[in-house]
């Protein structure tokens, strides 16, 4: 997360104006992957410029229907393709799971427990190297679930590297490795990169998304950041509709709702399909769904008390949870890239423990009402695994630690605090991974054992409140409400629990927000991508964007008709990605800010040599006609002139100096900006037209307190006089 999290007051107006330090410092690096990366923003903006302007009013009307039909192409095929992927991503794991747990049951029923032990240390060690040593080797930024990547994206940061076709491929197998394994994370993290990668991949055409040239010329529409911002969009939300069978987002409305339909229609076909038989050992597995849809939930106003409870205890559990996980990103981080493949490795041996106590455990009757080969199961996935417990009876540990954590039974009572530990340990390591089934696991743990101590007080169900504990849990850690709320309503398929499950949902979330920020927002704040947040801190409120241009260093500022050689200083010298254009014309008392320009198409002007020999502003028609020539320049003039008139964005966004920086940040993330332009509160002669620029860096919380210490300090001391007091 990029803000501090702290309150501020009203300043004091005895305190000096601006009281601060020599300049605003920012960082533009963070870790992407295993790698620091420049972070670089998004131009989500409209540019205006004239050329932009010629090519929308050159484009006939068949133009703009291929480019609507081909936005609606792309959406269907997003949807397709993560659909097809995710179905034999899940068909994958459980064959695999399915073939391992039949040769470890084969050897434990012989009694040859240490054979058993050895061959599936042996296979997951096997599985989890191939992993670890994919994600190392060719693509570190496959590692993790890619989430927190792809919100800073979306929130207008370029995140190298992340979304090309190696990533996807080791994003694929890694995913199956790592949960055959049987560690204990989930697979939806990684499904929503993957469907992010697969929409960027159609977006270029199938090469990757770092650049190259396009291969299709209908992609020439849709080669800007807003379009493949949207593109990104559509990938996200159709991986995030698989974990759970979800079918509408709020992002994009149409295109995304068309395109999660896609992936829901080919998820529930592959179901099916398996549901004959056709598909080995998947059978009904690879789904979350706690189908509670026949059961008649009763509920009264003295069960509000223990409903709250468990939301109050999912938030301290999620905060606790998040606090934890943090120290153990931190550890992870400072090791090096040659011990990075060690860790999973090292891991798997876990599995040999689950599998160990496994066989100490008693064997439990099968419940007589259950219809014939459901208990207890040996050849196939299920929830009521035989493992070595005599006909008619089931191990119940052993059909919680070898499942894929797709089909986990209620036995969580016994491994709650197990997977808890292991759950922390194993995310962040050099695996694709998520956490939205480990967490939803432990929480039924949390929530079954919270019902056994709540039984002679409520009539609630036991089941119920698995399932609200796990909805506490992920509200807690992640702070979702009304995606969760969605989720959990068709997980359960009962409608009549969404009452209690908001209740539970809200009180969550805000008991873990007095403690920390959610499990995402801390992870960004590890990787240092700058992310703004939707609402900016109190104190902001108190500091004007005029003081924060001050505290930069002077803005660098273009002609609207500028040498070549001052071009190439002003690139050579700073690292700025857009300058302003201002015109000083001979006869105005006032210099006028015509727009500003990118320092990509300052690059694409000298790279085209489209040199004047004179100080002169072209024609409309001349800039267009001149620009797209492949004659080079006339040569052996002492001074060249570029006219950067035709490439400047006519409308960028400005504020006036006087505007506070809470408003300014709520400006910048609502509209999606890269730069924003301060004028002054009072232009006439004399008075520059340009106060400063500021960029999102500019805009982070920690920056701007070392740039104003007295804030924090004035902060600190009223902390410490309401603490005398």
């Amino acid at each position: 997360m990029d803000a501090e999290r702290e309150e501020g007051g009203e300043r004091d107006l005895e305190e000096p104006l601006l009281k601060r330090s020599p300049s605003l410092t920012t960082s533009h690096l963070a870790m992407v992957g295993s790698k620091v990366s420049r972070m670089e923003s998004l131009d989500y903006e409209i540019i205006e410029n004239d050329l932009f302007q010629h090519d929308w009013r050159s484009r006939s009307r068949v133009e703009v229907l291929q480019y609507v039909f081909l936005k609606w192409t792309l959406a269907f095929l997003v949807g397709l393709l993560t659909g097809a992927i995710a179905s034999l991503i899940n068909l994958a794991v459980e064959n695999i799971a399915g073939a391992k747990m039949i040769a470890v049951t084969r050897l434990v029923n012989q009694q040859r427990y240490l054979a058993g032990v050895a061959y599936l240390t042996g296979i997951n060690l096997a599985l989890t190297a191939i992993a670890a040593v994919l994600c190392v080797g060719i693509a570190p930024t496959a590692a993790g679930p890619g989430i927190p990547e792809i919100k800073a994206y979306l929130n207008g940061v370029d995140t190298p590297n992340m979304y090309g076709a190696s990533t996807l491929f080791v994003k694929i197998v890694g995913s199956i490795g790592a949960v055959a394994a049987g560690l204990d994370l989930g697979k939806e993290g990684p499904l929503v990169h993957i469907g992010t990668c697969i929409a960027a991949l159609l977006g270029q055409g199938g090469g990757g998304a770092a650049g190259g040239r396009r291969r299709w010329r209908w992609l020439r529409y849709i080669d800007n950041d807003r379009d493949r911002r949207d593109l990104i969009t559509l990938g996200a939300s159709s991986g995030s509709a698989l974990p759970s069978g979800r079918r509408s987002v709020a992002a994009l409305l149409w295109r995304t709702f068309f395109s999660t339909a896609v992936v829901v229609v080919v998820l529930r076909g592959f179901t099916e399909l398996c549901d004959s038989g056709s598909c080995g050992l998947f059978g009904r597995g690879g789904l979350i769904l706690f189908d509670v849809g026949d059961v008649q939930v009763t509920y009264h106003a003295a069960d509000l008390l223990p409903v709250a409870a468990i939301g109050v205890i999912g938030g301290l559990l999620g905060s606790l949870y998040n606090f934890l996980l943090h120290k153990v990103l931190r550890f992870y981080s400072l090791i090096n890239d040659s011990e990075a493949d060690l860790e999973p490795v090292g891991l798997h041996l876990h599995l040999s423990v689950r599998l160990l106590v496994a066989i100490s455990r008693r064997c439990t009757p099968c419940d007589a009402g259950l219809p014939a080969g459901v208990c207890p199961t040996t050849s196939r996935t299920g929830k009521f695994k035989q493992f070595n417990c005599a006909a008619g009876y089931y191990n119940d540990l052993a059909s919680l630690l070898q499942s894929t954590n797709d089909d986990a039974p209620a036995a969580l009572l016994v491994f709650f605090a197990l997977y808890c530990v292991l759950g922390l340990f194993t995310f962040g390591i050099a695996v694709p991974s998520g956490l939205f089934l480990p967490i939803i696991l432990m929480g039924s743990g949390y929530g079954r054992l919270l019902g056994l101590a709540m039984k002679p007080y409520t009539q609630l169900d036991q089941g119920l409140y698995a399932v609200l504990g796990a909805a506490a849990l992920m509200a807690g850690s992640m702070r979702m409400t009304v995606s969760l709320c969605v989720i959990f309503l068709e997980l359960t398929n009962n409608l009549l629990l969404l009452p209690i499950t908001m209740i539970v949902l809200l009180i969550a979330k805000t008991v873990g927000d007095v403690f920390n920020p959610s499990i995402y927002e801390i992870i960004l704040e590890l990787k240092g991508l700058p992310f703004l947040e939707p609402n900016p801190e109190p104190w902001m409120r108190n500091l004007t964007v005029g003081e924060l241009a001050a505290a930069k260093p002077a803005v660098v500022s273009l002609s609207g008709v500028e040498r070549v050689g001052r071009l190439l200083e002003v690139l050579n010298s700073t690292t700025h990605n857009g300058f302003p254009v201002v015109d000083h014309r001979p006869k105005a008392v006032v210099a006028e800010l015509h727009g500003l320009v990118l320092r990509s198409h300052i690059i694409a002007v000298l790279r085209k040599r489209w040199f004047l020999g004179e100080r002169r502003r072209t024609e409309e028609w001349e800039a267009r006609e001149r620009f797209t020539s492949e004659d080079l320049a006339e040569r052996g003039r002492k001074e060249m002139f570029v006219d950067l008139h035709p490439f400047t964005n006519l409308t960028p966004h400005t504020v006036v100096e006087t505007m506070s920086v809470a408003k300014a940040v709520v400006l910048f993330r609502e509209i999606g900006l890269r730069h924003l332009l301060i004028v002054p509160k009072n232009q006439g002669p004399g008075v520059a037209p340009l106060v400063g620029i500021l960029t999102r860096q500019d805009l982070r919380a920690h920056n701007i307190l070392g740039a104003f210490p007295h804030i924090s300090n004035r902060k600190a001391r009223r902390n410490r006089d309401k603490a005398s007091s």
